[in-house]
């Protein structure tokens, strides 16, 4: 059976994608590159030092070091964030659907912890969550699996059992990498991009959903062997 829901944050529980590309975009411009909310999508899901990284390597500069860089990105998305982020549509729903089948629930980053606290307050959803854990506090962040582990760990339950939630390319590997049944929940302008067949189910909005998919992915679980 299906023992925990692990969900990704940025753009899946929180529409706070628009706020890090903005953020993305007038940061970079103090270095002289001019970003398009195109450009910026390339990176979506990646941490916000390999985002620096991809760009720096493209496009040098000089002026400011890329941890200054990537420093003054976070500050800005976190000042946007609080300030503008709204949930995603089907967020509280779906979260009601797992506690009211008393399935624990978890949050597992890429984001660092104090702005995961900031979404929880700002969405007022603490109180569904048991565990939420930051990939940077792992050794490496997504696409690698641990922060999928480590939040499994936290919860006390065999990865194999979970369901996770991811609307990045990146993210899903993470999960997919740590054993997980992943759903995907990708943006409307890459829902068809190849890299998301690698999830167990696609959907195109957490309203979307629904019991009967629950039931097909707890049977999945269910025949999974030990």
């Amino acid at each position: 059976m299906i023992c925990a829901a692990i969900f990704d944050m940025d753009g899946l529980l929180v529409d706070s994608e628009p706020h890090w590309r903005d953020a993305e975009m007038e940061v970079f411009r103090t270095v002289g590159l001019e970003l398009t909310e195109e450009m910026c999508k390339r990176t979506t899901g990646l941490p916000i030092e390999t985002v620096v990284e991809y760009w720096y390597q493209r496009q040098p500069w000089t002026n400011r070091s890329r941890e200054e860089v990537a420093h003054e990105i976070h500050n800005k998305a976190f000042e946007y964030i609080g300030l503008k982020a709204g949930p995603m549509p089907g967020m509280v729903d779906l979260l009601q659907f797992f506690r009211e089948k008393s399935i624990p629930m978890a949050i597992a980053s890429a984001s660092p912890m104090n702005l995961i606290e900031l979404v929880i307050d700002r969405l007022n959803i603490r109180e569904f969550f048991v565990v939420w854990h930051s990939a940077t506090l792992e050794a490496r962040n997504k696409p690698h699996p641990d922060v999928y582990l480590g939040t499994a760990r936290k919860l006390g339950v065999d990865p194999a059992c979970c369901l996770a939630f991811e609307d990045s390319g990146n993210g899903l590997k993470s999960a997919h990498a740590a054993g997980m049944i992943t759903v995907a929940v990708p943006a409307d302008y890459e829902f068809d991009d190849a890299k998301f067949n690698l999830a167990t189910l696609k959907v195109p909005s957490l309203a979307a959903f629904e019991e009967p998919m629950f039931l097909a992915l707890q049977a999945e679980v269910d025949s999974t062997p030990s």
